[in-house]
């Protein structure tokens, strides 16, 4: 069936559905015979068309529901290319535009309707709420004359959209206390409004109609669930400058109001998914366009929280959890086949996808690559009829404790090309059988080792607790390598790191989200302001943020130039931030230039080449189409878990192996643990796992066991870390097992037997 006629009709078919409206003289329902926008400006729409800013009609996305243009991220309205004028056409051609039609002004107010309500339920009397609705919602026309600040005020900004928020939210919120027939009513009213607008250029006045409709609670109900679908499509198909000024209105929105339009537009897209009946819905092959058109509509919604000055809502709220149990990898291998083109995937809509969801995406990426790798190499092998030595499927990993770094340098540069294969440690001169366990600890020593302060590499910022890249200048940057690589590994073998970066880290980590072909290509310079510089040097932010608000003589009382100073290895350098910096005063005009050039000094040019051996030794290992999907907090917790212990959580998640939950020494243990000092909570948590981070998936991932072993009661606790597993011995008393358990975590560096 064509997808234009399936549209038609089936929102047709919803307003056959409803019983008729009230008063209605009018063929169509509506009594009033009030024209809308689009059909006012019938007699040019031939012109108006060809006027446009150069996007399809939605016309034409109608047709093609599964085709709509992807939402942007940073929606942006595109420059407008030259178009036909009416004056450019000859005088013979050339026929009256009509003009925007006038809406008619309506005196309700706020105030007004809250007394109707009132009055409405006391008396049992609906007919002035009644009339006020069925007027409102008959037309575009309508909807801005009840909710218009200014009846024909133009309000053509992305700074205000002219609609009177505080009287929408009233008469939403009392349109579900209302009797069914005014509900109806409404829905029937906007039924027709949506008939005659899917077609034609739009103005702002439809774009308000559009910003106000969407915002009706009535779709919470999945019995309106084909009229919201028609709305989301017709939202979903207008053009990126129209999609521009919806974001900019939508962030004005109450937090509460717009996280209840998230939540809806998540629960309609989950319940598409899987329906509770199956004749709730109409046949998914008769309206595959429903969930594309929401889940662009949520994209605005993403959109205007990014650009919002603070977030609405945190971007973990924009998770749908459902997609947990969809073909995911299915939805990824469709975004490597054909991006973001016409063919839809939730992977074009990144914000939608849990950290879980991007984390498996990863891993099973990251298995594919492995599998490859280790056949090509056995492959390989078998054709030079060469014995096969199943080593040859890991990436081995021999190390001296007492030359951890150098010797895992020199293994990680000799093995560059097993670095897709699975991960494999020993440690020389100890008899351990690698599960999981010695290459945790591979990862904790070496990381402890190379951010240590002596060793260099690594600035600990005391004010932001966190680490930096030094600035020293050398020949051989393939430490820094290293760690990018490290890092990579950790990712690709699903371990968390202890790892203390801050977050515009991870922004230069994806800046490109993969690594350019052209070795000389610029990577990790990353836009930088002032924010930025304050998660890692505070201080110094602050004193730039106080130069740029400086009421006085900045030459006289600074006394700055275009050069800056820096302390490298205990020698103090001087560098101009642009040719001839040196002989350029900063002044009140030239400030901030001075700051911006500052900024981007401190945290990109002047550790470029420590970043990019960091930013290739990482992206050498997570070579993946994947990381495109990432914010960079996602990346941060995929590198270092979570900092966040629940140890409640961890208690509910426990499996026992010889105890219950109910026996003594395991009451005993909980309540220790639990009234542990956050510090010695996470040594238990690295005496059991390896790790003092917990991963993506939360506790439960851990899959944490606590098992019994008969020995004396003198013994510490023993740990499996390869199996994140404790062995306890059946300590009687409470005291005796926090003791024995205090000196077991706070001594479990070294391994023995696994």
């Amino acid at each position: 069936m064509d997808g234009e006629h399936f549209a038609v009709s089936g929102l047709e078919r919803e307003r056959e559905r409803l019983p008729p409206i009230y008063n209605s003289s009018h063929p169509t329902g509506l009594g009033r015979g009030v024209k809308s926008l689009s059909q006012r400006r019938e007699p040019g729409r031939g012109l108006a068309v060809g006027m446009t800013t150069g996007s399809l009609t939605s016309n034409h996305w109608l047709r093609h529901g599964r085709e709509l243009p992807p939402l942007c991220l940073d929606v942006r309205q595109k420059p407008v290319k030259a178009r036909l004028s009416i004056d450019t056409l000859p005088p013979e051609v050339k026929a009256p535009f009509p003009s925007d039609p006038v809406i008619p002004t309506r005196t309700k107010t706020c105030r007004g309707f809250t007394e109707d309500m009132d009055r409405a339920n006391q008396t049992g009397d609906w007919r002035d709420v009644r009339e006020f609705y069925l007027t409102t919602f008959d037309s575009f026309i309508e909807i801005n004359a009840a909710f218009k600040r200014e009846a024909n005020g133009s309000f053509n900004t992305i700074d205000d959209s002219g609609v009177n928020a505080k009287f929408v939210n009233a008469v939403y919120d009392a349109l579900l206390s209302t009797p069914q027939d005014i509900q109806k009513s409404v829905l029937k009213g906007i039924i027709n409004s949506l008939l005659r607008e899917w077609k034609g250029p739009r103005t702002k006045d439809d774009l308000r109609a559009y910003f106000i409709l969407v915002q009706n609670p009535q779709y919470s109900s999945t019995s309106t669930y084909v009229i919201y679908a028609h709305l989301l499509r017709q939202i979903a198909a207008l053009s990126e400058a129209d999609h521009h000024f919806l974001v900019h209105w939508l962030k004005k929105l109450s937090s509460r109001r717009f996280r209840q339009l998230v939540e809806r537009l998540l629960q309609f897209i989950s319940t598409r998914l899987f329906p509770g009946e199956p004749d709730d819905l109409p046949p998914l092959s008769k309206c595959s366009w429903w969930i594309p058109s929401a889940t662009r509509v949520l994209g605005l919604f993403n959109a205007a929280n990014s650009v919002s000055s603070s977030p609405i809502m945190p971007f973990t709220d924009f998770y749908n959890i459902t997609l947990e149990h969809i073909d995911f990898m299915e939805e990824y291998r469709t975004w490597q086949s054909y991006g973001n083109s016409n063919r839809f995937s939730f992977c074009q809509f990144p914000f939608i996808l849990s950290t879980s969801v991007k984390k498996a995406i990863i891993q099973k990426d990251s298995e594919q690559q492995m599998i490859s790798q280790a056949r090509q190499s056995l492959v390989s092998k078998v054709s030079r009829r060469q014995r096969v030595d199943m080593n040859l499927l890991f990436l081995n990993i021999k190390v001296r404790r007492a030359q951890l770094l150098s010797d895992s340098l020199d293994e990680l540069t000799r093995k560059r090309c097993d670095l897709k294969k699975k991960l494999r440690v020993t440690f020389v001169g100890e008899a351990g059988l690698d599960m999981g366990g010695l290459t945790k600890e591979w990862f904790l020593l070496l990381v402890r080792e190379i951010f240590h302060t002596d060793y260099g590499m690594f600035t600990y910022m005391k004010d932001s607790r966190c680490h930096w890249f030094s600035s020293w200048k050398c020949d051989n940057y393939s430490e820094f390598q290293l760690v990018g690589t490290l890092m990579g590994l950790a990712v690709y073998n699903s371990i968390a790191l202890d790892i203390h970066f801050p977050l515009y880290c991870y922004r230069k980590l994806l800046t490109p989200p993969t690594a350019p072909c052209d070795q000389n290509a610029l990577v990790g310079m990353a836009t930088a302001n002032l924010e930025d510089l304050q998660q890692i040097m505070p201080e110094l932010a602050r004193g730039l943020g106080e130069l740029l608000s400086y009421e006085g003589n900045i030459e006289e009382d600074f006394y700055l130039t275009f050069q800056v100073l820096q302390e490298e290895m205990g020698v103090v350098k001087s560098y101009n931030l642009k040719p001839g910096g040196d002989k350029i005063p900063v002044t009140k005009h030239n400030r901030k230039e001075y700051v911006q050039l500052y900024i981007d000094f401190l945290l990109n040019k002047s550790i470029y080449k420590q970043f990019a051996a960091f930013y290739h030794g990482f992206h050498s290992v997570c070579a993946s189409d994947a990381l495109m999907l990432l914010r960079p907090e996602e990346v941060e917790m995929l590198v270092c878990g979570s900092p966040e212990l629940d140890m409640s959580a961890l208690q509910k998640a426990a499996q026992y192996e010889g105890y219950s939950k109910t026996d003594t020494t395991i009451r005993c243990l909980w309540e220790v643990v639990l009234s542990f000092p956050l510090e010695l909570q996470k040594k238990l948590l690295h005496f059991a796992t390896g790790s003092d981070r917990v991963p993506v998936g939360g506790m439960a991932d851990l899959n944490f066991k606590i098992s019994k072993i008969d020995v004396p009661t003198d013994w510490l606790p023993i740990s499996h870390t390869c199996f994140n597993q404790i062995c306890l011995p059946p300590y009687r008393t409470r005291k005796e097992l926090k003791h024995k358990l205090t000196i077991a975590i706070s001594n479990a560096e070294g391994f023995g037997l696994e």
